[in-house]
């Protein structure tokens, strides 16, 4: 079917897809060319003739005092606070006055409040470090955590670095805790003079918190021995790779390879044991258990909820009288059995009794005498005369 125009019908679709055509054909080509074109990341970005590649960007920067302006670096202060324990006070007094004596070398102000348990940093406007104060914190950190101050003072230097690990929470129970920080120190130390050899370190344990100054390197190395040995992985495993590692650092030839073929590979061998579980034996029982009766029913039960509260200790107090009336009754008549003689069924078995049946004994040793026929003995005994034997004549001249 031809149109009024004389030319064929065309669907929809494809017209639609003529204009699309037309229109990327009329779009103008970006600025320069195909060489000339410049991405939208560097369309803004200007030349930096003075950045080459022969400048180390990862270079420290290290700042002097003759660098810093004569007004003064810092415009603010800032200023770093920290609490200590008191045990460490009678250190803290000696060891002050050389704080603040390695402190002045950087231009920062020390303070000690034993009122309130506290050392504070702070800069001054002669301070050129900015770093500095961050270094200053980290060693009064280290000071609370019973750090001694000539290896405290140590932090102040550019290479080197601290970490303050807590150790407390990563084991609930208190003995477990105990002889694993027991096993992290090692017999005599020596656990620990290991690590800090190896990883070239200074490491404390001290109460729950296990102090290192050193690289970063090195202090990364010690938290991770210090909290697999908090996991139960003893730190001589750690300390056996770290040794391989050592003597692997010196070949050149193993610079670019894979060491994985060299390091140990520990088992673990801890054997998990069925723990048995006790199963207490259900009583069925019908009716459900009584309840525990409140205060108020058993106040109801005895009566005392209806009294005011004069009668209730008016009540009290006669209860009370009543139980030592009878205490002292009793006692009283255990007194007063000691003073009643011994029936004749009875067989005592008190003081009074013993001596009776040890006077008893020695009067029938006596042969049953009375008290009167011995008297009479003993008199004639005592006048009757004794027979004067005759001297020899010997004993005369003598």
């Amino acid at each position: 079917m031809e149109a009024a125009g004389g030319g064929e019908e065309r669907p929809a679709g494809k017209k639609k897809k003529e204009k699309k055509g037309a229109a990327s054909a009329a779009a103008p080509e970006p600025e320069g060319g195909a060489d000339g074109a410049k991405s939208k990341k560097s369309k803004y970005r200007r030349d930096k003739p003075w950045d080459t590649d022969d400048i180390d960007h990862w270079k420290p920067v290290e700042i002097s005092k003759e660098d810093a302006p004569k007004g003064g670096l810092l415009t603010e202060e800032s200023s770093f606070a920290m609490l200590f324990p008191q045990y460490r006070e009678q250190y803290l007094k000696q060891v002050w006055p050389d704080v603040k004596k390695v402190l002045a070398e950087h231009e920062i102000k020390a303070d000690l409040n034993l009122v309130e348990g506290s050392m504070t940093v702070k800069t001054t406007r002669k301070t050129w470090d900015p770093y500095i104060i961050i270094k200053a914190r980290d060693m009064i950190k280290l000071l609370a955590r019973s750090v001694p101050l000539p290896q405290a003072q140590t932090i102040l230097e550019d290479e080197k670095y601290c970490d303050i690990l807590k150790i407390g929470g990563l084991v609930a129970s208190k003995e477990r805790f105990v002889k694993r920080r027991q096993r992290l120190v090692g017999p005599n130390g020596s656990t620990l003079k290991a690590i800090e050899l190896l990883t070239q370190c200074y490491v404390l344990v001290q109460g729950q918190t296990v102090s290192t100054i050193g690289s970063i390197k090195g202090i990364k190395q010690v938290r991770r021995i210090v909290e697999d040995c908090f996991k139960n992985i003893h730190p001589i495993y750690h300390i056996k790779e770290l040794m391989i590692r050592r003597e692997l650092e010196k070949d050149p030839a193993l610079k670019d390879e894979n060491w994985d073929r060299f390091l140990p590979h520990f088992k673990k061998r801890n054997v998990q044991r069925k723990k048995m579980k006790l199963r207490k034996k259900k009583t069925k029982e019908v009716f459900p258990p009584q309840p525990t009766p409140r205060r108020e029913d058993l106040l109801m039960e005895s009566g005392e909820y209806f009294l005011n509260e004069q009668e209730r200790l008016a009540k009290k107090n006669a209860e009370r009288r009543e139980a030592q009336r009878e205490k002292s009754t009793k006692k009283r008549q255990e007194r007063a059995k000691e003073f009643e003689p011994p029936t004749a069924g009875s067989s005592g078995d008190g003081p009074a009794a013993k001596k009776r049946r040890a006077s008893d004994a020695a009067a029938g040793s006596a042969g049953g005498e009375s008290a009167q026929a011995i008297a009479e003995r003993l008199k004639a005994k005592a006048t009757e005369k004794k027979p004067q034997k005759k001297r020899a004549a010997s004993d005369l001249l003598l």
